[in-house]
């Protein structure tokens, strides 16, 4: 058979499957386990059709308890397997919260070097698909302060495909956050695209004037919004930040150096936010490139509604983007 060459149309969601099949069909030690993750398919339909393929020894249901099977993940990596943990949506992941902190992020420190604990958490996180407030959460920035833990958010159909297989050769736990609004996106993904990058954030557009600073699920609204601004004549950079911790401070305040303005878009909620993490760095190594205040685009400060047009009011939007350029720039 020969090698296609041609960019192929696929989603998000299909992009995370082949993520997990090539994983589980490249080492035996890889296993994925979770809520639903087997007969019925995944919650969001992303592990539809492994359980058959791989076998329920590699494609385990647990019970409702996510600190029961967050806690047998560590185990797992401890003893030397490769385990891929899905958490429903991030609200559950609270009920996981003192594993991941308390024993996952601490492991490798506490026993001087000894036990590594190379786990991959999955799980669903954002709002804007009028879930209310208890399976809207944003949470990424409280896992991006904890030391210990890498945090990565895909946000196109390249990081999906590409962020697994080198969270899975990475010794610490990771955690991917994938947002709900991106699992039908669809669009090619080239065969030239290989494994990401995790250090390094991305120029998802380049410009001149001022730098939008997002990830996840905002940058479609960040790229829009460029767009829109170019039709004024406002050339907007796009940074796609992709990996939350450690934070790529170095392309952030290259390209603020480059247009001396930034807006930073966060969808959670703006007080101890990563918006205000982010601003920071700026104001701490950029802040003599700055011709403008630091503009931040966050969500309201409210349990997120669950009627749509109050939703939509609650977090950030294109519009909201455009405005707070206007305001670092005019």
């Amino acid at each position: 058979m020969g090698t296609s060459t041609k960019a192929a149309t696929t989603t998000y969601r299909e992009a995370l499957r082949e993520a997990l099949r090539e994983a589980l069909a490249a080492d035996e030690r890889v296993f994925l386990m979770g809520e639903d993750v087997g007969r019925y398919g995944g919650c969001f339909g992303v592990s539809l059709g492994l359980l058959e393929e791989f076998g329920p020894e590699r494609v385990r249901d647990t019970p409702l308890s996510e600190s029961a099977f967050v806690g047998a993940g560590i185990g797992a990596a401890l003893a030397g397997m490769r385990p891929i943990v899905e958490i429903m949506t991030v609200n559950f992941s609270l009920l996981a919260l003192d594993q991941i902190l308390n024993n996952a992020a601490t492991l490798l420190h506490m026993s001087g070097g000894q036990l590594a604990v190379p786990l991959v958490i999955r799980m669903t996180t954002g709002a804007g698909r009028q879930l209310a407030a208890q399976h809207s959460h944003s949470l990424e920035g409280w896992y991006a302060h904890i030391p210990g833990i890498r945090v990565l958010a895909p946000a196109t159909l390249e990081d999906a495909r590409h962020m697994l297989a080198p969270a899975l050769a990475d010794p610490d736990p990771v955690l991917i956050f994938e947002h709900g609004s991106l699992y039908n996106l669809s669009g090619e993904l080239p065969p030239s695209a290989g494994p990401a990058d995790l250090d390094r954030a991305a120029i998802r557009r380049p410009g001149t004037d001022i730098t939008l600073i997002t990830y996840g699920g905002s940058l479609s609204k960040a790229l829009a919004a460029a767009d829109e601004l170019a039709a004024e004549g406002i050339d907007a950079e796009v940074i796609d930040l992709r990996t939350l911790r450690p934070l790529d401070v170095a392309a952030i305040t290259g390209s603020v150096a480059r247009t001396h303005r930034a807006v930073v878009v966060d969808e959670a909620w703006r007080t101890g936010s990563l918006a205000a993490e982010v601003s920071a760095r700026i104001a701490e190594d950029a802040f003599y490139e700055l011709d403008a205040p630091v503009e931040r685009v966050c969500s309201a400060e409210v349990p997120m509604p669950y009627a749509r047009q109050l939703e939509e009011a609650a977090l950030p939007q294109t519009g909201d983007i455009v405005a707070a350029a206007h305001r670092a720039v005019d």
